[in-house]
């Protein structure tokens, strides 16, 4: 921790006068010092937070927060016209990863705008409208892929594992949210929508802002925290920390999975009751 009795400019002076540490801890110092900074009223409180997000992107790689296969819509490259514009139009999406065969061969991204431009073409073929498909491995570093999308003009990437199967794909805007916060756009739950949905298979969804008086109703159980009013709150609070998009956190008897979340909160999640035997003490 910094000393409290120095002032800003002295731990500042500190922190850019070589010495033997670790970038980690040198990451740290630097963290602190303008926690400190903000404290003293010198930045605000979303420079802090964009600041701490830059440094989340260079700690994370693309398995953090890709967007996972089963939740990609896809286009058959052997799907008629109808059946195309009826996808684009149920998912509202701007690109979308096309496949011949198998969702492993993936052949191209059609964009939206280039189907609304060519579809009532008598030829139209799918294929002549297909943008190269950028493909990245999992461990390839948040800062590494927004540079390369920035330099490339490119807006989506395939993360393949090490089997060079499809895991899932990551955008220019995922990785800014890391940095900026939430973005809303086609991705997000519609704002006028309840906050407690049940989905067909039986999970709940739940919006990071749902009270846990709702919740309780909704699942039955007993959350109580004075210290929070939300389920975000409460996840938070129980993690001590805002957790990472993917992550699960078991909370007695249920299990939360952050589906959308940025450096500063949780904005959405699952919510399922966990089997009896799948519960092991903690």
């Amino acid at each position: 921790m910094p000393d409290p009795h120095k002032s800003l400019l002295d731990r500042l002076a500190e922190f850019l006068t070589p010495q033997p540490s670790s970038a980690s801890e040198r990451r740290q110092e630097l963290i602190e010092t303008l926690r400190a900074a903000q404290s003293e009223g010198f930045i605000d409180a979303d420079a802090l937070s964009m600041i701490e997000g830059v440094f989340q992107v260079g700690e994370l790689c693309a398995r953090d927060i890709l967007l996972p296969r089963a939740q990609i819509d896809w286009i058959d490259v052997s799907s008629t016209v109808p059946e195309i514009i009826q996808t684009v139009i149920s998912a509202a999406h701007s690109r979308y990863p096309v496949y011949e065969g198998t969702k492993d061969n993936v052949i191209g991204i059609l964009l939206a705008k280039d189907l609304l431009r060519h579809a009532s073409e008598k030829d139209f073929q799918l294929r002549d409208w297909l943008r190269p498909a950028v493909f990245i491995p999992e461990s390839k570093r948040l800062s590494v892929l927004l540079r390369d999308f920035r330099d490339n003009r490119n807006h989506l990437a395939i993360v393949v594992d090490e089997y060079s199967s499809v895991a899932g794909i990551i955008t220019i805007e995922d990785v800014l949210e890391q940095i900026v916060g939430d973005i809303e756009d086609e991705h997000d739950i519609d704002e006028e929508a309840d906050n407690i949905i049940v989905l067909a298979n039986g999970d709940i969804r739940l919006k990071g802002i749902t009270e846990l008086t709702q919740l309780n109703e909704a699942l039955e159980t007993d959350f109580d925290d004075d210290d929070v009013e939300t389920i975000a709150g409460l996840i938070t609070h129980h993690l001590g920390r805002v957790p990472k998009l993917g992550e699960c956190i078991r909370i007695d008897d249920i299990e939360f999975e952050i589906q959308r979340a940025d450096p500063r909160q949780i904005h959405v999640l699952l919510a399922r009751r966990l089997p009896s035997e799948a519960i092991e003490p903690d």
